[in-house]
């Protein structure tokens, strides 16, 4: 008779211990460590922050308070942000501001686009000498023509409004004009090849294949024109100072500045409701505006 052969049952698996709770001196010796790698960082973070809070807390204190050594509000002016809208037609200059930026971004997109594609992807003769030509009016100081190009629109009666400012965007822009074609240089020009062998002309390939490929580059290019047009503050006071009602908000702060220079409050709430806008757009735009400067090798 032959005795069974006993099998061990398997060991039950162990039970899983908690996690071993940090002590707090391990966790202060971390953020010490972070705080000792990135000093740097922080230190910037904190040199470019403290004019930004001075601005908000200075913006919520009364006019006497803001001539004070005073840091802190006592009280909350909130209603400095009220008066601000009632002291000056705010909502027509965000509307001129806002006109004037989409304006002249879109009609860069349609001209610079085509331009900065042709000369990255289409080889012809003298290319090398107009994009020379470019980088000629890129370095351009905008005062050495404003005297000639003012008659101009002065003759066509544009004079006291945007347009001057809007309408030149359908030529090109020359600074756009070499972001977008030192982005487009990035595209293997594969792609661009295989497409017109598939029977696709040159806006074909610009179209189906180029665009969708460059959109990192493209807005970025577009983020740089809006912020150069809301921020704009020359062209309108050549163009639109005799008009009050065509004043953007960059002439519109200057001029509420010199007329309230004394009562701060107001004026650093107005600087706060026109520095929104655009802080608003470059954090939900950073991530693709980052990548397109970076692939672009602009250095900024």
């Amino acid at each position: 008779m032959t005795s069974a052969t006993l099998t061990k049952p398997p060991a039950a698996p162990a039970k899983r211990q908690g996690r071993i709770p940090t002590p707090r001196s391990l966790r202060s010796r971390r953020v010490l460590a972070w705080i000792a790698e990135h000093i740097v960082l922080v230190a910037l973070g904190i040199l470019f922050a403290a004019p930004i809070v001075f601005v908000f807390l200075t913006s919520l204190m009364s006019s006497e308070q803001t001539l004070t050594a005073s840091i802190w509000p006592q009280p909350f002016q909130w209603d400095n942000y009220v008066k601000v809208f009632t002291t000056v037609p705010l909502l027509q200059w965000f509307g001129n501001s806002a006109l004037y930026a989409i304006l002249a971004t879109v009609f860069m997109l349609v001209s610079s686009v085509p331009a900065a594609y042709a000369l990255a992807k289409i080889k012809f003769c003298g290319s090398g000498v107009l994009f020379t030509v470019i980088i000629i009016a890129m370095l351009l100081p905008p005062q050495v023509t404003a005297i000639p190009i003012y008659v101009m629109w002065s003759q066509l009666n544009l004079t006291g409004t945007l347009w001057p400012l809007i309408l030149p965007n359908l030529l090109g822009d020359a600074f756009s004009i070499f972001l977008l074609r030192q982005f487009f240089l990035t595209i293997p020009s594969e792609y661009a090849d295989a497409a017109r062998i598939d029977g696709n002309g040159e806006f074909g390939v610009l179209w189906r294949v180029v665009l969708p490929m460059a959109k990192p580059g493209i807005a970025a290019t577009a983020i740089f024109m809006f912020f150069n047009s809301w921020n704009d503050y020359y062209g309108p006071l050549l163009y639109t100072s005799e008009n009050p009602a065509a004043w953007p908000v960059a002439y519109g702060l200057a001029s509420f500045r010199g007329v309230h220079g004394t009562d701060w409050g107001l004026t650093m709430a107005m600087t706060m409701l026109v520095t929104i806008p655009v802080v608003l757009i470059f954090f939900f735009a950073q991530r693709v505006f980052v990548e397109g400067i970076t692939l672009t090798g602009v250095k900024g």
